[in-house]
């Protein structure tokens, strides 16, 4: 019985070898097939899944808000095919570039995993090596500032394509073109130098000046070629980055009616300020302190606190969150005060009452009033002589239906008069929170990618080549003043006293560094300070 159960065994596993020996010189006949008939090659040509250029790349997953490294989603680059060879830039079956040492000049080609039959992926990664050697190929975008995190990856822009990388290895890379800079990451430690005639700078600065004052200057704003930032004379105009569109401003979906809104006034402030970022340049804690003592104000952030927030709203990631828009709405007035002022700089603490139909009292751009969605929706406080003179207004206002219904007047009817506002939002090439269109920082690669491909073909052609330059009205702030109303306000903080000194100082910091850059060597540390502080 033994014997009978062995021979039956010996018999399966004679049967089982035959037909994973058949199989394996099938799969080897396919593709000695498809090596001699390239044409009939399934590798040459492959189709993304349906919707795939729609989804969300994880480099940039998640929703615009404050916090930093949440804010962008990215939309990935479409597929692009050449040579019957497809490389797909930025999901499907996507090649990253490893860090090397260029001792050839050509990047190493990292493979992240894609589900195809294992056979003809190793096939596909052979097709696409002769392609991907992107960086003998396509313009080097070198972002100086690691902001992307991607350490190589072909853009497609139009007609044009580029390899933007985080990798400085690439620094003498002859075909290294323009080096990106993140504006708040923008240091004197390390400066791509020397710099060579056909290596352009670009800057994207979106944020507050507070976060890097050199900038601000003339001496360093000029020594970028492009640029991105929130003023309107940018290259990159970034002034609506947190305006999704006319849609939301027009929404009446977190609008109190005036009604309910009046009948709240028995436990609620005319007005609410909601601020976590204390004395910050603009000194609007000082203002809205001495508001506080001719108006009632609700104060629900960190900054003059004296309301609380229901416990699920506390924390940064809640200030998008519909119960505490619902809060909001309430209000008839909201406090929106910027941490900086400067021209063009507007942020979400403006736009975000506008949304929920309360009437924004604004401090901080000096242009606000060309974008305002009609000349009737805001509160302007450079208006007011003293917050004293603003109370005022703004009680006369709360006990006047009629006053009050004029600044959301446009609100309800849906118009927005604003023509500089509705050309700006219909002509910027990036989206916010939209996965069907690029992001902003999709688009400042893109233009600069776009206009270093302008000058290769003018060179090749035996034309002049284009020269770009940024100028001081790309970022325009002035020195930070500091509010004294009266002898009775606390005594300043040391974060307050910091503000004005340290802007002075970044103007010696500018000089320093534009005399250092020009004269296009490396430099310490040491140097920097040490001409900083000369006498």
């Amino acid at each position: 019985m033994v014997r009978i159960q062995r021979r039956k065994l010996l018999a399966s596993c004679l049967c089982v070898t035959a037909t994973v020996f058949l199989l394996v010189t099938l799969q080897w006949l396919l593709i000695a097939f498809l090596a001699l008939n390239p044409s009939e090659n399934p590798v040459n040509v492959i189709d993304p899944p349906q919707g795939v250029t729609d989804s969300v790349s994880p480099q940039w997953a998640g929703p615009f808000s404050d916090t930093k490294g949440s804010k962008y989603i990215k939309k990935a680059p479409p597929l692009a095919a050449e040579s019957g060879v497809v490389v797909e830039l930025g999901k499907f079956e996507r090649m990253k570039f490893k860090n090397s040492n260029l001792n050839d000049g050509h990047a190493q080609m990292e493979e992240e995993p894609i589900h195809l039959h294992p056979f003809l992926k190793r096939e596909g990664l052979t097709l696409n090596r002769k392609k991907t050697l992107a960086a003998d190929s396509y313009p080097i975008m070198l972002w100086w500032s690691p902001l992307t995190g991607e350490t190589g990856r072909l853009g497609q822009c139009g007609a044009d394509t580029c390899f933007f990388t985080i990798n400085r290895t690439y620094l003498h890379h002859h075909r290294t073109k323009a080096f990106l800079f993140y504006g708040t990451d923008f240091n004197i430690d390390s400066l791509p130098l020397p710099r060579k005639a056909h290596h352009d700078w670009a800057l994207f600065h979106e944020e507050s000046p507070k976060n890097n004052y050199k900038l601000f200057h003339q001496p360093v704003i000029t020594l970028f070629n492009y640029t991105a930032t929130f003023s309107r004379h940018s290259h990159l105009p970034l002034t609506t980055q947190y305006l999704e569109g006319t849609e939301v401003l027009k929404s009446l979906r977190y609008l109190v009616p005036l009604q309910s809104k009046n009948h709240l006034r028995k436990s609620l402030a005319p007005l609410v300020y909601v601020q976590s970022d204390c004395d910050p340049p603009s000194d609007r804690d000082s203002y809205v302190r001495e508001l506080m003592t001719y108006i009632e104000v609700d104060s629900y952030g960190e900054c003059l606190r004296n309301k609380a927030l229901p416990q699920q709203l506390n924390g940064p990631a809640s200030m998008d969150a519909g119960d505490f828009y619902r809060i909001l709405a309430q209000y008839k007035f909201i406090l929106a005060f910027e941490n900086a002022v400067c021209d063009d700089y507007i942020t979400e603490k403006f736009w975000r009452p506008l949304k929920l139909g309360v009437v924004p009292v604004y401090y901080g751009s000096p242009s606000i009033a060309d974008w305002l969605p009609s000349n009737r929706s805001a509160i302007l406080v450079s208006e007011f002589s003293h917050p004293r003179e603003l109370a005022s207004y703004i009680r006369q206002l709360d006990h006047d239906d009629r006053l009050y219904q004029a600044y959301i007047e446009w609100k309800l009817k849906g118009e927005i008069s604003n023509q500089r506002l509705l050309t700006a939002l219909r002509e910027r090439k990036w989206g916010v929170q939209d996965i069907k269109q690029d992001n902003y920082i999709d688009a400042f690669e893109c233009m600069v990618c776009t206009k270093v491909w302008d000058n290769i073909r003018l060179q090749e052609k035996g034309l002049p080549l284009k020269r770009w330059k940024a100028d001081i009205t790309h970022l325009s702030c002035p020195e930070p003043t500091a509010f004294a109303f009266s002898p009775l306000a606390p005594r300043r903080s040391s974060l307050r006293e910091m503000w004005i000194p340290s802007f002075q100082q970044s103007k010696k910091e500018a000089q320093a560094l534009r005399w250092l850059v020009d004269r296009n060597q490396n430099f310490s540390t040491q140097e920097f300070w040490a001409l900083v502080f000369k006498d």
